[in-house]
């Protein structure tokens, strides 16, 4: 009985202290251009009252489709006055066909059925989703009708959002993926924190600053 009481007391200190740890961790002062950079000039807002939280993704990224469940995890507990949204980065133009992959199915209602699976296939089975051909094959065997996909995919309101993916890449000052920017002033990446749980936790001290200055504006 005793060894149990002492092992119990063992695994609650152990526990403690990496609770301890963790919060320490979270509540050191974030450095400027190591844990995140300024986007300069300041994007403007959309008018809304939310903290806007934007990620900068690519389907072809590695290092994005090992982030999803990170993410995902991020999402469910998200602060009420933050609206997140995805962005897809375009750096070179052999990012276009994924972008433009994602455009058509955001415009055809399809992002959250076909989302991950666009990650799955690239990422799990090694399909080269970036030729159009095979892309419609995919498409095909997701019980989607191939010609309505390829009509959307081609569209002029798809390439012009292409376009407008390039711009706001560089607008927003986006070094690489994945990449997340809060409130049109403030971006940082997991290769700038270390580790996806130093990342969110960076993102979320990046929140409090938006929401602390957002606040002071109004007093």
């Amino acid at each position: 009985m005793n060894h149990r009481r002492g092992w119990l007391r063992f695994v609650l200190a152990t526990l403690a202290t990496v609770f301890s740890a963790g919060l320490a961790l979270a509540q050191q002062p974030l450095v400027l251009d190591k844990d995140y950079r300024l986007i300069t000039p300041a994007m403007p807002g959309d008018g809304s009252k939310k903290i806007e939280v934007v990620e900068f993704f690519y389907y072809g990224c590695s290092h994005c489709y090992d982030l999803e469940s990170e993410l995902k995890n991020w999402l469910k507990h998200k602060p009420a006055d933050v609206e997140f949204r995805q962005q897809p980065a375009v750096f070179r133009d052999n990012w276009v066909p994924l972008t433009k992959t994602f455009f058509a199915l955001d415009a055809m209602g399809l992002l959250p059925k076909l989302g991950d699976k666009v990650y799955a296939a690239v990422h799990e089975e090694g399909l080269g989703l970036s030729d159009e051909a095979m892309m419609s094959k995919w498409i095909g065997q997701q019980g989607v009708d191939p010609a309505k996909f390829n009509e959307v995919y081609r569209s002029f309101g798809v390439q012009n959002k292409v376009e407008r993916a390039k711009q706001v890449t560089r607008d927003y000052r986006v070094a690489g993926t994945p990449s997340i920017a809060v409130a049109g002033k403030y971006i940082t990446s997991p290769s700038m924190t270390g580790s996806f749980e130093k990342f969110f936790q960076v993102v979320d001290q990046l929140i409090e600053m938006a929401r602390k200055e957002a606040a002071g504006k109004k007093s």
